[in-house]
Formats: structure tokens, sequence, C-alpha cells
């Protein structure tokens, strides 16, 4: 494989179905690079913002962009876990013998747009836990894959919001990154009303097929990572244990629960995802530094006093990348 032209058509690819997605979404930019990272890592995505920002757009805009099965779910708090997953039916051959025939729910898309994900109860949010670890359901006894690739796009509504649910901290995991879309700048909100209030059609081509994208997970995942750099992420993530040996006095203050395995495990992905948009194929410090709050901001339990005191986990996450250091003699 020559990797320098690998690296070079992978940065190609990205670039243009970047630019099809910027055809309908303005600004965002952190955000959209999030969503296909995302993509290219294998993992979920998790958005949470107040409603209007263009959360479902933006997932709904890269299902035009990409030849996947889209499918999208509102979730509301009277949606039932056979809606999401399906349910056996009786049904009656024309002998007048009857069975059950398995009809699948809307989760049997490749990629799926989870709207308002918090708006259902969790008992219908757990729905999806096995659809998203394992990429496979089981109903009345019997397994059914999923096709690949398969990602959940979800949008949530911050907590404090009336009527929302907050996510099971087993199904946030699952999320491999959590990014929070903010209000648009002064500029994006006067292109976002040029584009939408005057007459202009927008098509959104199809760039990539889900046999590219498995071709890209599998090059992201060889890109090399120095022992140094890789054990930065692993001691980012050990301080984020409270009363852990690498735990710093913020977490140890106001965390009750740090992040899971998975969070490095993302952090590495992520980063490697960055180095090669760098043209690089190796991993830098940095990387895991840009990649390391939407990685572990939503493994990240607050205390008592955390919320009590008006602390966020991404406040933590940064005290932690200021005092964990790049290397150490250990």
């Amino acid at each position: 494989m020559n990797v320098e032209k690998e690296v070079a058509t992978f940065c190609e690819q990205y670039s243009k179905l970047r630019d099809e997605v910027g055809k309908v979404i303005v600004g965002h930019d952190e955000i959209v690079e999030g969503v296909l990272s995302a993509i290219f890592v294998g993992g979920h995505c998790l958005l949470e913002g107040v409603p209007g920002l263009g959360k479902t757009l933006l997932v709904r805009t890269l299902g035009q962009a990409l030849t996947l099965d889209f499918s999208r779910i509102q979730f509301t708090p009277d949606l039932m876990p056979a809606d999401i997953i399906g349910t056996d039916l009786v049904m009656e051959s024309p002998d007048g013998r009857r069975y059950f025939e398995f009809r699948k729910g809307p989760l049997f898309a490749q990629i799926l747009l989870a709207d308002e994900i918090n708006r259902a109860t969790p008992k219908t949010q757990s729905a999806l836990l096995e659809g998203m670890q394992e990429h496979r359901v089981t109903v009345g006894g019997k397994t059914y894959t999923l096709d690949e690739p398969f990602f959940v796009m979800a949008t949530q509504n911050p907590i404090e919001q009336e009527g929302t649910y907050p996510l099971p901290e087993a199904q946030l995991d699952r999320f491999a990154f959590k990014l929070v879309v903010r209000y648009s700048s002064r500029e994006d909100l006067n292109e976002i009303l040029n584009r939408t209030t005057t007459p202009r059609n927008v098509d959104v081509s199809p760039i990539m097929d889900g046999e590219a994208i498995m071709r890209w997970q599998a090059l992201v995942k060889e890109v090399l990572v120095a022992p140094p750099v890789q054990d930065f992420a692993v001691r980012i993530v050990l301080a984020t244990h409270p009363d852990g040996q690498y735990a710093i006095e913020d977490v140890n203050r106001y965390v009750r629960y740090g992040s899971s395995p998975r969070g490095a495990q993302n952090m590495i992905l992520g980063a490697k995802v960055k180095a090669l948009l760098n043209n690089r194929y190796n991993v830098s410090f940095d990387d895991i530094r840009d990649v390391a709050p939407s990685a572990l901001r939503h493994r990240l339990i607050l205390n008592f006093e955390g919320e009590a005191e008006g602390k966020s986990t991404d406040d933590i996450i940064e005290t932690i990348l200021r005092q964990v250091p790049k290397e150490t003699s250990e």
C-alpha cells in the first residue's frame, strides 16, 4: 500500500464530504468535523444543544451525502422499544396456518438519526444499547444483524429543558463523541438568513458509500501511535478517576465517576483521524489534546459538590489537560 497516496486520497474525499455538508450547514466547523470523525472511527455521535441550531439538519444532510440507508426516529415520551427495533407479527399462510414474522423497525438502517433522544423514557432509550454496541438486536430469542457500517447520530436538548430524561450512563458510554452545538455567530446567522429566506435550492450529492467508509476506517486504525503519546492519553483518562493514583485535585473534589476505557479508545482513534487530516501517519500530543473534550465530556459524572458549584465536565477536562504533563519520567 502506498501510504502517502492513501492519505492524500482520504484527505481529498474527506474535504469533498465536508464541502457537500457545507452547502447546507453554515458554520459549526468543529461540529461537522466531529461528526465526520465519528464516521471514520466507526463510532456513534451525540449532539447536544438547544432546539433550532441545526443538529437534525446536519445529520440529515450527512445522510444525503453518504450512500447509506438512512432512517430517522423522533423520540417522544410515548415511544416504545418495539417502535424502534421492530416486533413479531402473527401472520396467516394461504393454507390457514399461523406463524410469526419479524417486521424490522427503523433501527435497521446504516445511519440512524435518533432525534431528541432524551425525550423518550429510559426504557425506550435502552432499546438502542445492544444495537449500538453489538450491531445486532435480539427479538423473541432470535438475533438479527444490522448492516455495516452502522452509526447512530443522536441529538438531545440540554437536560435542564423540561420534558427530558437523562441518558443512562451505560448508553452515554456507547457514544464515541459528544459534541456541544452552540449559537451561530453574527456572520453565520446572516449567511443562514441569506440561504433560507431567498429563492435558493441546494442539491446535496452523494460522495461516499459504505465500502469506502469501511476502507477509510481501516486506514485510520493503521496510523501509528508512539508509546509516549499513547501513555499521555492513558494518563489523561486515569486522571479522571477520583481517588486514583493520577487524579488531580479538581477530580477528587468534583467528580463521582471517571471515564471508562472507551474514552481512551475513542481519544486515540479520533486523534488518528486528526493526524491523517494533517497529512501525518503518526499521532501527536496535540492531536490527543484536541480530541479529549469530545471523547470524555459525556463519560465524566459530577458529584453533588460539582453540580452545586456549577462545574461542567468541560471545566474538569480543561484542568486535566493543563495539569497532566506530556511526558513522564516513570
